[in-house]
């Protein structure tokens, strides 16, 4: 058997750490952003006082749920390989790999909540 049929493992707790930490910190950024520029605009002109959010605000939101998407997707794409992969090999395995699919999800989830968050501040 030569090296390239072997089957490639997925390391899942290297994987869950980079993306909670990615996701994190594209978020920790959103709202800094968000924050920053609400602050300056009401500063700067008398109409962005009137204004109850700010453009930029809304530019964050879509950031935090593109990074955030993003994430989920890449994240459910590579487990959901690897869980049907393993339910190939043993059936007994697919309800319990199907969990790890769904931790994925809530990335995109986390995502959400935080936009939903930022809209209604």
């Amino acid at each position: 058997m030569s090296i390239s049929r072997i089957p490639r493992r997925v390391n899942f707790s290297r994987s869950a750490v980079f993306l909670f930490t990615f996701a994190v910190a594209a978020t920790t950024a959103g709202v800094a952003l968000a924050s920053g520029d609400g602050a300056a605009a009401a500063e700067v002109t008398e109409a962005a006082v009137t204004l109850s959010q700010p453009a930029s605000l809304y530019y964050a939101i879509a950031a935090i749920m593109g990074v955030g998407s993003l994430s989920a997707a890449y994240a459910v794409g590579k487990v959901g390989a690897a869980a049907m992969g393993a339910a190939a090999e043993k059936p007994e395995l697919l309800g319990k790999a199907i969990a790890f699919v769904g931790l994925g999800e809530g990335i995109a989830l986390f995502g959400f909540l935080i936009s939903l968050f930022l809209v209604f501040k």
